[in-house]
């Protein structure tokens, strides 16, 4: 989580208290009115957990002050904006996801990107999305639009065939070997890697095993146009666009570059990877 969402919670967080204070309520009674444990309205003042729009709404109730739920929920959506929980996007289905994505993607004209164990969505293959796909909704107990979010994720890829666009895409090495498919689909997925060298809207860098490196890979992240960061987590997205987030994911991005090898050192070590699946 970041220290940007955190703290935005705990201002969320002070000003839920300041209104209790004001209505001259403590937490224990505050917590009998709603109904909640006592340890619930502690979390909320503290910034240790996060409200829900009901939550709000119910605390300015509480309070007395039914009109500043619009104030709250304002609150609440910019920080909704930054921390995106996949259970709760993707409870609109897959395919919404990948539209969403779509948008950001297509008002681009330069993406930088690392993803660490994972072949990048704009660069899937179906069989390859489809298997990604059914095991997230596997493990959120999201609805199943399987289908749906394939074709979606598929349409994202026009964008690497229009001039004036450009995919900066990094990998760790590792990211070829994580089977997120049958064998069969994951060296038809390598295969469309290697076609993916030659494309003149894509630069493709793997960062190899063995390479001493002063950073860890941690997790996913796409820089758009220098403005917008998409960071992947497990259980959530973050959107970041300030500009020392913006900055500093940069500053990253251009250390990996630097341990990444491209063209046919690339290509060998897709092969390499290949190699391993038709073995299976």
């Amino acid at each position: 989580m970041s220290t940007d969402y955190q703290q935005a919670r705990e201002s969320l967080g002070a000003r839920l208290r300041e209104l209790r204070t004001e209505a001259d309520l403590n937490g224990k009674d505050f917590a009998e009115l709603l109904g909640w444990q006592r340890s619930k309205v502690s979390r909320l003042e503290h910034g240790k957990q996060t409200a829900t729009e009901a939550d709000v709404e119910s605390w300015a109730c509480a309070v007395g002050q039914p009109d500043v739920a619009a104030e709250l929920r304002r609150t609440l959506h910019g920080l909704e904006t930054a921390y995106r929980s996949w259970k709760r996007q993707l409870g609109r289905g897959h395919r919404t996801v990948q539209e969403s994505h779509a948008v950001q993607e297509a008002q681009a004209t330069t993406v930088h990107l690392f993803e660490s164990g994972i072949i990048p969505g704009v660069f899937q293959t179906p069989d390859y999305a489809r298997g990604v796909l059914t095991d997230v909704s596997a493990r959120l107990g999201t609805p199943r639009d399987i289908e749906d979010g394939v074709r979606a994720r598929m349409k994202r890829q026009d964008a690497l065939y229009e001039p004036g666009r450009h995919f900066h895409a990094l990998m760790w090495e590792g990211a070829l070997h994580v089977l997120r498919c049958d064998p069969e689909a994951m060296v038809a997925q390598l295969d469309r890697l290697t076609v993916l060298i030659g494309f003149d809207t894509v630069t493709l860098g793997v960062i190899p095993f063995g390479t001493r490196t002063p950073f860890s890979p941690k997790h996913g992240f796409w820089i758009i146009d220098e403005r917008l960061i998409v960071a992947d987590t497990w259980n959530a997205e973050l959107w970041l666009d300030s500009a020392e987030d913006v900055a500093y994911y940069r500053k990253v991005w251009k250390l990996m570059r630097e341990a990444a090898v491209f063209d046919h050192h690339a290509h060998r070590l897709i092969v390499r990877a290949r190699a391993q699946f038709t073995l299976v």
